[in-house]
């Protein structure tokens, strides 16, 4: 059974985040959260609680046993782009745009539904 959580508009860049969710595509959810546990940047502490967050689901939701638990899909979509103001040189000002993501994890047991 497949099952998923999403991260809706969060405050990173989705080029910066889709590097390490490169890192865990297709891996199994231990050696995911380990994976993440040790890669020091803010996408993969924001990824490993969407992780945590779809495996909760798939036990709590769907019976299924956690190490059975497989990422089957993962990616991040681009979300809202909040646009900002920076003063420049010589009474310029410069649009900033603070991008924002939506992260989103499927696992599953490869297991169908009776």
């Amino acid at each position: 059974m497949e099952t998923y959580a999403i991260h809706k508009t969060a405050m990173i860049k989705p080029r910066l985040a889709r590097m390490t969710m490169d890192l865990i595509r297709g891996k199994s959810v231990s050696d995911a959260r380990a994976i993440l546990n040790n890669t020091n940047t803010k996408a993969s502490r924001l990824i490993l609680k969407v992780l945590n967050s779809a495996v909760a689901n798939a036990v709590n939701n769907n019976n299924a046993n956690e190490e059975d638990l497989v990422i089957s899909k993962c990616y991040i979509n681009p979300g809202p782009i909040y646009k900002r103001i920076q003063f420049a040189s010589r009474g310029n000002v410069d649009r900033h745009d603070k991008r924002t993501s939506h992260i989103v994890v499927y696992v599953t047991d490869n297991k169908e539904v009776a």
